[in-house]
């Protein structure tokens, strides 16, 4: 068959090209997903965007580039607010030039990047969190749990070289009082995209290792909020609200707050202040034993004075009826022949010898005569 109504491939290109120009002559704003994302040697930034439906199945995709001239300042800005770099994941809202080339075909020529919307977006998915994990009834879990009086053995996931889990270690063992703690790291990414799953394999190598842990402890330091929005994922959370061990969590600063902490049994704000939460543990437990110890010392001291006081009661009465006491106030005591202490005269006879005892000596006497009273 012969066809005679054709154009050729650059023909059909260049109409593209024309008909892009005509339909968008000017720059446009697009929201897509940055699937890749490389900066060349000659400072020109390639990425590939993407958009995905519910399921995760990829929709569309298309090249972009910011050139030279624009990357430095675009990424400055994005830097500064977001305290990150355009990375693969983020969602992001771009101003691009759609240009068409008939050798390397549609591409988004950007000239602008806004970075609230990629933290708004950030904001957008936690809230959703927030409420599918409220809906789950996985926000209180935790709160159910019991800690032990006294943890000892405490599962840490950190990254091992994180400045965070330093501190906290130093802080704990160096402690003022002594107190000494079994410290087990389980290590984990603990910033972007692969964190939440890299911590929640953390959590179950934790229910799994040899030996009951009495608490789990997850420590990051400070960082962006788009480094810290991994806490924030529904799996993170799940894992944490399902976890049959107390999780402590200090991720961040005074101002962060992520869904982390939320289903945590429990939270602080950093990583040495999670330590004093388990050194003011012992040194409470230490305060209430030294008080018991304080009052048993005064009970014991109270026995043994009502103790002293009664031999002193006893002394004093068996001091009061010693005869040498009888003695020392003016009275005599008579006994007969075999020592007996006379108690009546009638036990006497005219010629008995007896003894008359005295405070200072004694008299030999014999009986004369007897005389009765009546």
């Amino acid at each position: 068959m012969m066809v005679e109504d054709f154009i050729d491939l650059y023909e059909l290109q260049r109409q593209l090209r024309d008909g892009l120009e005509e339909l968008f002559p000017g720059r446009v704003w697009v929201c897509a997903e940055i699937a890749s994302v490389q900066v060349k040697a000659n400072g020109h930034c390639y990425m590939d965007l993407s958009q995905s439906d519910a399921r995760g199945t990829v929709k569309a995709k298309a090249k972009a580039v910011i050139w030279r001239s624009r990357y430095l300042p675009v990424a400055a800005y994005f830097h500064e607010a977001t305290g990150n770099d355009l990375q693969a994941g983020m969602q992001v809202l771009l101003r691009v030039q759609v240009n068409y080339s008939e050798v390397y075909g549609l591409s988004l020529v950007v000239d602008e990047v806004e970075p609230t919307f990629t933290l708004g977006q950030a904001e957008l998915e936690r809230r959703r969190t927030i409420e599918k994990l409220t809906q789950d009834g996985l926000m209180e879990r935790q709160k159910e749990l019991s800690l032990v009086p006294l943890p000892y053995r405490l599962a840490v996931i950190s990254a091992r070289d994180a400045a965070g889990y330093g501190d906290f270690k130093r802080h704990l063992t160096e402690n003022e009082y002594g107190f000494v703690f079994q410290v087990d790291l389980f290590e984990a990414t603990m910033q972007g995209k692969e964190a939440p799953a890299s911590i929640v394999d953390a959590l179950s190598r934790i229910e799994t290792a040899d030996g009951a842990y009495d608490a789990v402890l997850i420590l990051r330091g400070g960082g962006s909020a788009l480094d810290l929005a991994c806490f924030d994922d529904y799996g993170l959370g799940f894992a944490i609200a399902n976890c049959p061990v107390p999780v402590f969590t200090a991720i961040g600063h005074d101002k962060d707050f992520h869904v982390a902490d939320m289903v945590a049994y429990a939270f602080v704000k950093t990583p040495t202040a999670l330590a004093d939460e388990f050194i003011d543990c012992y040194a409470a437990e230490d305060e209430r034993i030294s008080a018991f110890g304080t009052r048993l010392r005064l009970a014991f001291s109270n026995k043994v004075a009502q103790m002293e006081s009664r031999l002193d009661q006893l002394a004093s009465r068996i001091r009061g009826a010693d005869p040498r006491a009888i003695l020392s106030r003016g009275y005599s005591l008579a006994t007969d022949a075999a020592g007996v202490v006379l108690k009546s005269a009638r036990r006497l006879h005219p010629g008995d010898r007896l003894t008359v005892l005295f405070a200072d000596g004694r008299v030999m006497a014999e009986v004369k005569e007897i005389q009765g009273n009546g």
